[in-house]
């Protein structure tokens, strides 16, 4: 195993039950033995009703202005929906920029907490750096970042919970009192919110994409989604089976994730305020945002999180900084990044391309160099040429759910 890439070990592949496509050709055939049906329709619990409430509630935040669903919108897969802005504008005033590209929220009820498996690849964890392990542990903090809702306190949050129109109806559900103990109250809201993510299957899990549908063999792909699909699993090729498994294991649908980390370069984005600030990098598992693996394992720094491929046309723009606004720039960046790097990275004042320069130079050795695509030098054939390009756009095209 390389030092570049935690690929999933076997201890994390049995756990999770995910796998990855073959080789090329492969179009992965129907299999109808397993897969649940699409979700039509469903009665949610009377905590999942609150927390679909709190979900859209903008009178929440400091502004008033910002909701959970303001930077996780559904018709977008629960991720933003401003395709060419990096990073989401909230704050008390409505004027602070977040740090992160807003990820979808689709499917993340079988996410798994984070741990090292028993080969030391970092698995699993929510947010793109992992560091939380749960759904109410993820939506705690953007109630009280000063980028995202704003709130001095948890105090804050509840005393607008209890004027909020559905207050009689927290009081039902978690007892008259439950005001008068703000952070019990609080922690209890943020219970409504992970029950409503995993009650709400037909908007957080419906499997109702086309490739769902050929899967159950209800549906057929065009020539152009199959020679997508089959540059997508072939290993010498687009090889994005290799962290986005796209195969059925014992009947379940495959979620496009294998829930490790990945360092692949991606270039850094001026359009994110921070980054003005030539000393700051994001560094994924490293920090900002956490802080316990960085002495100890300095080799991940600059890694994020795998992120499901479902939805994916729908969650531009792409990586955790914004940095790419189509599907098309963004595989085109993937084969191309090595072979032809000044298309991506600034130039030094000789010309040659600052590859990498989202990184401080003591990580730059993190990057992923090893696997198909990354594995290519400079004036080598790309992995896939711009046709190919599009037959695989073509297909990530097919992973977005019906509208439900």
């Amino acid at each position: 195993m390389s030092s570049s890439r935690w690929s999933l070990g076997a201890t994390a592949l049995a756990l999770l039950l995910v796998a990855c496509g073959g080789g090329e050709g492969n179009a992965v055939p129907p299999d109808t033995s397993g897969s649940p049906p699409p979700a039509t329709g469903v009665t949610l619990s009377a905590q999942a009703q609150l927390g679909e409430k709190i979900f859209h509630d903008a009178s929440l935040s400091a502004s008033g202005q910002t909701s959970c669903a303001s930077c996780h919108v559904p018709s977008h897969a629960f991720a933003g929906d401003q395709p060419t802005q990096a990073v989401p504008i909230a704050g008390a005033g409505m004027t602070t920029a977040g740090f992160r590209n807003s990820p979808s929220l689709k499917y993340l009820t079988l996410n798994p907490a984070f741990f090292f498996d028993a080969e030391g690849t970092p698995t699993g964890g929510f947010d793109r750096d992992g560091r939380v392990s749960s759904l109410i542990e993820q939506a705690r903090r953007p109630f009280l970042a000063a980028h995202e809702m704003a709130n001095a306190s948890a105090d804050d949050v509840v005393l607008k919970l209890s004027h909020a129109a559905y207050a009689a109806e927290f009081r039902q559900v978690f007892g008259d009192a439950i005001f008068s103990t703000p952070d019990v109250a609080f922690d209890r809201a943020l219970f409504a919110l992970q029950k409503y993510q995993q009650e709400d299957t037909p908007e957080f899990a419906p499997y109702s994409s086309k490739y769902d549908a050929f899967l159950d063999g209800k549906a057929t792909l065009s020539a152009q989604e199959q020679r997508g699909l089959a540059l997508f699993n072939d290993p010498q090729k687009g090889n994005c089976a290799g962290c986005h498994p796209s195969a059925r294991v014992d009947g379940q649908p495959p979620l496009f994730t294998d829930f490790t980390y990945d360092n692949l370069g991606v270039p850094r984005n001026a359009d994110i305020p921070a980054n003005a600030d030539p000393n700051y990098f994001d560094l994924g598992l490293c920090g900002p945002d956490r802080a316990d693996l960085t002495d100890a394992h300095p080799d991940l720094c600059g890694a994020f999180k795998v992120p499901t491929l479902r939805n994916v046309a729908l969650t531009a723009p792409y990586f955790h900084n914004g940095r790419f606004d189509t599907l098309a720039e963004l595989v085109r960046f993937y084969v191309r990044r090595d072979t032809n790097p000044e298309e991506w990275y600034p130039l030094d004042a000789n010309g040659v391309p600052r590859k990498f320069d989202d990184l401080p130079a003591k990580y730059a050795g993190n990057v992923n160099t090893v696997e198909v695509p990354y594995n290519r030098k400079l004036g080598d054939r790309p992995a896939l040429d711009e046709n190919e390009i599009q037959d695989l756009v073509a297909f990530l095209q097919t992973l977005t759910d019906e509208q439900p």
